[in-house]
Formats: C-alpha cells, structure tokens, sequence
C-alpha cells in the first residue's frame, strides 16, 4: 500500500473534479493541486490578486514548453541512437508543434476544462488548449520534479498520443516545398505576413498570404508569422500541389 498516498489530505469537494482531471491525464496523486488549477486560467480569464495583479497561465506554459523541450529530446535521443543532429532536430520540432500538442490536449479532454473568454475558444486562431497541456506540464514540474515529469510524459502521455512512425512519414515544411516548386516551374513564389490586432485584444496572432505570380493562392494564421506561412503553404500544397507529386 502506498502510505504517502493513504495518509495524503483529502482534497476540497471542490478540487475534487481537478484532483481526477490530473490522475486521468497523469496517473499521480497532485501534492499541490493549485498549480494546476492555475495552469487551466488562459490569460482572457485571469484571477486578480493583490494590488492589482492578475495571475493566469502563461508563466507555467514557458515553464513547461522548455520543460517538454528536454523530455522530447532526450526521448528522441534515446528512439533514434543512429540519427544524426538534423533529423533529430526537425523530429522534435514536429512533436513539440502547436498543431501535436493542440491534438494532444484535446484528446485529453482539455477543451472543456480551460477557463477562458469565450472569444478565445476559436481553435482556428490559437493554440490555447496546447498552451494549457505546456503549462499543466509546467505545474507537474514544480509539483513532482524533473524524473516524475520525464517519466509520466515518456510512459504515459507520449506512448499513448504520439506515434514516433507517424510523425517520421509526416511532411510539415510545406513552405519549402511550395518554394522548390515555384522554382521548378519558374513561378514567382512570395509570402506576405502581418500581425493581426485581435478583437478583444487577448490573443495577438499573425496572418500570412501565399502570392503566386501576384495572385492571393492561400491564407494561413497562427501565432507567429512562420506558423501562419506554414499553413498557408500546407494549404496550397493540398489544394493544388498534392496531385502533382
């Protein structure tokens, strides 16, 4: 039996439902449940506190995106003992991207705890559900430690929502294939970006245009402006590059 578990204080009835969240997600017993009920507070709904802060989630996401970072590498590191630095590179680029971890939050069920405006729950112009799975790993951290962490995410959460095989085969620079091809076909290829003011000012992102000889192909946004062109580029080569391959 384990004594740390039985003799652990009884959460608050009104932790109770976040206290299941994490052992659903983590398979652990949260020491301090609070962490994580911060990690769940989107920027759009943040707390105030004293003299007129506010609290939310976004310093447990940095904390968790550098945290997640070292997991994947090293799990990498170990997955591929013969690739070389590259392939690793671009490989834990695409576990760590906004579109895997957006899935993976919303396989875990995210969406419908977060505590957010309701104008920020457009998964079409953010990542929030992504950010809420970094800063829920952020919180893990400073409640478990770095050997908890790297084994929950490696054994448990990973091995369930990532396959390594899949993300091999996965073509995501779409960008630098568009440009190959406007090259190959001697068509002039530019890609235009701004950032984009958002309505209520909570979640600023960037728009992107992909021009063909001039002409407006495809739109992408996202939030930074190599995110927004990937996704333009994505969508013309869906669109209209895939039959050509």
């Amino acid at each position: 039996m384990n004594l740390r578990r039985l003799f652990r204080r009884r959460p608050a009835p009104a932790d109770r439902p976040y206290c299941e969240l994490i052992e659903r997600i983590f398979g652990i017993v949260p020491n301090n449940i609070d962490l994580y009920k911060l990690a769940l507070v989107h920027r759009s709904a943040s707390v105030p506190v004293e003299k007129g802060r506010t609290v939310n989630n976004e310093r447990l996401e940095f904390l968790g995106d550098a945290v997640i970072e070292a997991v994947v590498s090293e799990l990498l590191f170990v997955a591929y003992p013969e690739a070389n630095e590259g392939f690793l590179s671009k490989l834990r680029a695409r576990m760590v991207s906004r579109e895997t971890l957006n899935r993976m939050a919303l396989e875990l069920g995210l969406d419908e705890v977060i505590v957010a405006h309701p104008s920020s729950l457009v998964a079409s112009r953010n990542n929030i559900f992504g950010d809420a799975f970094e800063a829920l790993v952020g919180a893990l951290y400073l409640d478990q430690g770095y050997e908890m962490t790297n084994r929950v995410l490696i054994d448990g959460v990973f091995a369930e929502h990532v396959d390594l095989q899949v993300l091999v085969r996965t073509e995501k620079d779409f960008k630098s294939r568009v440009i190959e091809w406007g090259q190959k076909h001697h068509r002039a290829v530019v890609f235009c970006s701004r950032e984009c003011p958002d309505h209520v000012e909570l979640a600023p992102h960037f728009g992107a245009e992909l021009l063909v000889d001039g002409e407006c192909r495809a739109s992408g946004d996202g939030r930074s402006k190599k995110e927004a062109e990937q996704l333009a580029a994505q969508r013309f080569y869906e669109q209209t590059l895939r039959e050509d391959r």
